[in-house]
């Protein structure tokens, strides 16, 4: 999917989109994915507040960096996922600083038990998602980071390549090889 024309500017572009049209536009996109974003950091956090607070970081900088979306360079979903990474990078940086990233993303609201529940279940969905990452834990961390990108994610190889620093060529060849051998080795379970 690729957010509207319309809204890859600011806003309130010069093209005469209003504020209340980017809103929407951004709103559809972000339906479409926040699953997907929510279960890349399942797969990574097993803590429910962490999931949450990650991808709501994660749709913040979005909507924050909507200017800088190119549709010519990838799908909206694959440029969510890139901004995913970065807010997962920073997350593993301020832990290994010592610094809780709960206090880095600044007062979360508690949780409620459902909420906590429904998270909590995302994360147990995604056990077979971490499985099939820790099985690859052989390959180097460009080659995980493509494979998690086509297999899980569901981008399409160039989109990966591009988020994980391979060249095209490389992503591709490795794609079609490592992903079937992953789908025949997984389990009849979908990963989301």
């Amino acid at each position: 999917m690729s957010i509207p024309r319309a809204a890859t500017g600011s806003l309130c572009s010069s093209a005469g989109v209003s504020a209340d049209g980017a809103v929407a536009e951004f709103e559809v996109v972000y339906r479409a994915n926040v699953a997907g974003v929510s279960a890349f950091f399942a797969r990574r956090c097993s803590e429910p507040q962490a999931v949450a607070d990650l991808t709501s970081e994660t749709f913040v900088q979005a909507v924050a960096s909507l200017g800088t979306f190119d549709p010519q360079r990838g799908s909206a979903r694959a440029w969510l996922f890139g901004i995913a990474r970065r807010v997962y990078a920073q997350h593993c940086e301020r832990s290994a600083i010592g610094r809780e990233a709960v206090v880095a993303l600044a007062a979360p609201r508690e949780l409620g038990e459902e909420e906590i529940e429904e998270l909590a279940a995302r994360i147990d969905a995604q056990r077979a998602g971490r499985e099939l990452l820790a099985r690859c834990a052989r390959l180097s961390p460009l080659e995980q980071a493509a494979l998690e990108l086509v297999d899980i994610d569901e981008l399409e190889p160039r989109e990966a390549a591009s988020l994980a620093s391979l060249q095209v060529r490389c992503a591709s060849v490795y794609s079609a090889h490592e992903i079937d051998f992953a789908r025949q080795r997984r389990s009849s379970e979908p990963l989301r």
